[in-house]
């Protein structure tokens, strides 16, 4: 098997456990791939925790889930220096926090507040904690998916646009169709039956064997060098010049939006900065690997436009006001900005 036959395989179990959400599955795997942390937001009961836990479990990986909550302190994600007493000496020992994992699902991460917020800002960006004057690197494999529920502002925190710009993607999840939703009660009444030690229900399916089994087989596992070397062979495809500037011309749309359109210039206070274009090349590249091509075209760009700049740009009190969300800003930018 090739290194695309594997992550596809991964794909393909990871679709076993999460039904009705192919396209979160790969945005996930997108983020996997092109070495980015992920903002995934979306309702309660949406298998948002689910999806990272599967993707984790489907790994051969470290995974580590941190709740954020008010009272949540910066050293209970980071670690920190515990004092040990060794023949009749002291010393200071570092005690790693959850965020040193491979996998990192930072839950309902607007619940605690930004000193807490602000800890992940250092791993998230410079892939290393410096605790009392010493720096500790994360893992070449490190990724931080962190969650948050766009209703029940009462008691949040929002995130600040430095943390939300150090997030390669902000995937929205959405609910299931009525024949998804089916499948997601007969798979949860399976993996029940399981648990139990019964056979599946009528009607039902055979639980998915990386669902929450802690003792699956290590081979059925994708492991960190296949995801390593899937990267290499990403960073090796060809873009060219003329995708390389409808990039560019896309995030500087943003910023200067009264170049195209007097009305989006309206809409927006603040556009998309340079991480946005390093960003939408990345994962251009990895959704054109995923197909199985070595070139990226505009439609990779266009697939993964609004999951890259939704979370990059600031609306204007009158957009606010009318109710146009930033998808609807950038379908516009997408339609006027000239295809290469």
């Amino acid at each position: 098997m090739t290194t695309r036959d594997d992550i596809l395989e991964l794909q393909t179990r990871m679709g076993r456990s999460i039904i009705g959400q192919d396209e979160v599955i790969e945005r996930l795997l997108i983020g996997l791939l092109a070495n980015g942390n992920l903002l995934i937001e979306g309702l309660p009961g949406l298998a948002k925790t689910r999806a990272i836990r599967t993707l984790a479990t489907n790994l051969d990986a470290a995974f580590s889930r941190i709740q954020f909550t008010p009272d949540l302190l910066p050293s209970d994600v980071t670690g920190t220096e515990v004092y040990h007493s060794v023949d009749g000496r002291g010393e200071f020992r570092f005690e790693p926090g959850p965020v040193f994992a491979n996998i990192v699902l930072a839950d309902e991460i607007n619940r605690a507040p930004a000193k807490v917020q602000s800890a992940l800002l250092e791993a998230m960006e410079e892939r290393q904690v410096t605790v009392a004057g010493k720096t500790h690197s994360m893992p070449a494999l490190f990724m931080v998916m962190a969650t948050q529920n766009p209703i029940e502002h009462e008691g949040t925190y929002p995130l600040p646009e430095a943390q939300m710009d150090r997030f390669l993607m902000h995937v929205r999840v959405g609910a299931p169709s009525v024949e998804d939703e089916i499948e997601i009660v007969r798979l949860v009444r399976s993996e029940e039956s399981a648990a139990l030690g019964l056979d599946p229900a009528p009607g039902g399916r055979a639980p998915a064997a990386d669902a929450s089994e802690s003792g699956r087989r290590a081979e059925e596992r994708t492991g960190q060098d296949v995801v390593l070397e899937a990267r290499q062979e990403i960073a090796a495809l060809h873009v060219s010049p003329s995708i390389e500037r409808y990039i560019a011309d896309l995030v500087h749309a943003t910023r200067r939006p009264d170049h195209y359109s007097e009305e989006i210039a309206a809409w927006l206070d603040v556009g998309a900065s340079p991480r946005a274009s390093i960003a939408l090349d990345r994962c251009s590249r990895a959704h054109a690997w995923l197909r199985g091509r070595g070139f990226v075209t505009p439609d990779d760009v266009r697939a993964l436009a609004h999951p890259v700049l939704r979370h990059r740009v600031i609306l204007s009190y009158e957009a606010q006001g009318r109710g146009i969300d930033a998808d609807r800003i950038i379908d516009a930018i997408l339609e006027r900005v000239a295809l290469p």
